[in-house]
């Protein structure tokens, strides 16, 4: 690093209620109306809700149901995520094109290193630059807020929201942080904010000031990392944005084969295995690709470009379409194999708008128990017999 930590520039963005704005720049007469994106029945979940139904009492994860009663008045569309995905990427080679590096954190967040711009434009004069491009190439919202770390730089876009943008001044992190509450500061959940309030802690002025003992005691590891948070203390670099890794896992045969059932339970297999893997790395990806390799060790392979997810359904789905077009010869099959590239970080909560509630429980029970037995603890009936007919090797995350 050619900085110490103290030195350091980094411009936080993020689009402000980025499903609904886009929906609002589709169709102009949805502005300023208290509008709902989610399953459209009785037993779906919000996925997300502009400003005026927040007003409401209405937030994403709320089921559809209860939004209905507390604005009976709202406008509820189902979602469309190929146009979000769309738009994410056009405005990430929009950063790309004017940043010197830059992360990806979301498919609606970002994070640029400026560190030393400061000498030849002014960091925060550059930042307010290329949000203004934003807004007027892409037409949505974005708020801004440049400090000398990532978590600052975070806190201040939620505290310039909506479309607005702020600047800590090096040495004022503390101040800035001080009389927020708890909740204000990232990593802290319900949970936790529930029995930091329990323990008479509800800014982060009097979590800062708790010895890092006692948060170690109540909390761990986590009780260290809070105590960093709450002092402002974050010196985790921003990635870029073309060093993302992808994850994979490819399948030999123990014997070459042409069975096309069991070669489509093999991937649907493999992408459920890699697909918790992501959902683990509350990750999410944009490009699925099948690859196949025929006995005589020719290798073919397919890639589409896909909305941003981490579904099994949306991506067994999305593999089977491939080895469909993909095997074409019917010659026998040596090797398949599943890659998930242009990962963002992200989770399930973005596939809300086609998931019921108990979709989304039954997923999450799922994952939990994969967490605690193993990820062979639940399987699809469907490969129940592929373990002892495969040799496996994986590859995850390798980029």
């Amino acid at each position: 690093m050619l900085y110490p930590p103290k030195h350091r520039s980094v411009i936080h963005m993020d689009l402000d209620t980025f499903f609904v704005s886009v929906e609002c720049l589709r169709d102009n007469r949805l502005k300023g109306k208290p509008l709902i994106i989610g399953g459209s029945g009785d037993r779906g979940v919000v996925a997300a809700c502009s400003y005026e139904s927040r007003h409401f009492g209405i937030y994403s994860g709320m089921p559809m149901r209860l939004a209905r009663q507390l604005c009976p008045d709202a406008i509820i569309i189902s979602g469309d995520m190929d146009a979000y995905s769309k738009y994410s990427r056009s405005i990430t080679e929009i950063i790309a094109e004017a940043s010197p590096v830059f992360e990806k954190s979301s498919i609606d967040e970002f994070y640029i290193d400026v560190t030393g711009m400061d000498r030849f434009f002014g960091c925060y004069k550059w930042g307010s630059w290329l949000r203004k491009r934003i807004i007027h190439e892409s037409g949505l919202p974005i708020s801004m807020g440049l400090s000398i770390n990532k978590l600052v730089s975070k806190v201040a876009t939620g505290e310039s929201k909506p479309n607005g943008q702020r600047h800590i001044l090096e040495g004022q992190e503390k101040i800035f942080l001080d009389p927020l509450p708890i909740r204000k500061i990232p990593m802290v959940g319900e949970k936790t904010g529930q029995f930091l309030m329990e323990m008479g802690i509800k800014t982060v002025h009097t979590l800062r000031l708790m010895p890092i003992e006692m948060l170690q005691a109540a909390f761990g590891k986590n009780g260290t990392e809070l105590w960093k948070r709450a002092n402002g203390i974050d010196h985790s670099p921003v990635v870029p944005h073309s060093e993302q890794k992808s994850i994979s896992t490819e399948m030999t045969f123990e014997s070459d084969t042409i069975d096309v059932k069991m070669m489509k339970s093999v991937i649907t297999a493999m992408v459920e295995k890699i697909a918790f893997q992501l959902r683990k790395e509350q990750k999410l990806t944009s490009c699925i690709a099948v690859k196949i390799r025929y006995s005589n060790f020719e290798n073919v392979s397919m890639q589409r470009k896909i909305a941003y997810t981490s579904s099994d359904r949306t991506l067994i789905y999305q593999a089977l379409e491939l080895f469909d077009k993909l095997y074409t010869k019917r010659l026998l099959i040596r090797l398949v194999g599943v890659r998930f590239s242009g990962l963002v970080h992200g989770n399930y909560q973005i596939t809300l708008f086609d998931d019921t509630i108990s979709d989304i429980n039954l997923h999450s029970a799922m994952d939990r128990m994969k967490v605690k037995y193993g990820p062979k603890s639940v399987i699809r009936a469907v490969t129940l017999d592929t373990s002892s007919r495969i040799r496996m090797n994986q590859n995850l995350f390798k980029g």
